[in-house]
């Protein structure tokens, strides 16, 4: 994979700069201090992967996400973890905190979509896309549209699942699996066996429990806690 790294500070390039060159697979393209420089440079280079600090001169690394939606995957890596909920609404692959190894290293780049990854086209079609905004819902023998913004949680119920949203809920005859497999994995995680949050619509974390926006309590379970906090509690 060609990637880039966009980081003004000179130890976090060394680092990161070491990692890539460990890893064999990947090649680096370009080093850039700041998102300006690196905007320009992307307008003709193809890159796979960028590894993307928050706090730059000139423009911020959430402000270059905010900017530009249609990156190449990428990580973030940064000494702040204030961003961390709010960085996966853009779809990043991880959040890297400052300082990681390389064993986490090496977990982040194990996240990032396989290029040409041998999907025939109705295997793609049916992959959502990152930006997409609605899910048709299976209930009995019609299919309901639900706006992904909108969906606040899922439950799992035995082989169905329902579908949480401002104030309302809809069963639906698809298992909690399919939605994992529908859903954008960055964005929608498992916090329990029985449960898909949207990281988006998380209120507030204690202990191993979640508060929703619609104020409903939803348990982090022992097998995924580690994973959870790894991601967003830094």
């Amino acid at each position: 994979m060609h990637c880039i790294i966009i980081e003004d500070q000179p130890p976090a390039q060394r680092i990161l700069k070491k990692y890539i060159e460990d890893m064999g697979s990947l090649q680096l393209k370009a080093t850039f201090t700041d998102a300006v420089q690196a905007m320009e440079f992307l307008k003709t280079e193809p890159i796979d992967l960028i590894f993307l600090d928050i706090h730059l001169p000139k423009i911020s690394g959430i402000d270059l996400l905010k900017t530009m939606p249609q990156l190449p995957p990428v990580i973030l890596t940064t000494a702040y973890p204030d961003y961390a909920l709010e960085s996966y609404e853009f779809n990043v692959v991880d959040y890297l905190l400052k300082p990681f190894s390389f064993q986490r290293f090496v977990k982040a780049i194990s996240k990032v979509p396989a290029k040409d990854s041998g999907k025939n086209q109705s295997e793609t079609a049916k992959s959502p896309s990152p930006n997409r905004s609605e899910i048709f819902i299976k209930s009995g023998y019609e299919h309901i549209r639900v706006l992904v913004d909108d969906i606040i949680y899922i439950k799992s119920d035995a082989d169905y699942s329902e579908i949480f949203l401002p104030g309302k809920k809809h069963l639906s005859s698809e298992p909690l699996r399919k939605w994992l497999e529908v859903l954008d994995s960055y964005r929608f995680t498992r916090v329990h066996k029985s449960y898909i949050v949207n990281t988006s619509m998380i209120a507030r974390v204690m202990g191993n429990q979640l508060t929703m926006t619609n104020q409903e309590i939803i348990p982090i379970g022992r097998a995924f806690k580690d994973d959870f906090a790894e991601k967003f509690l830094h």
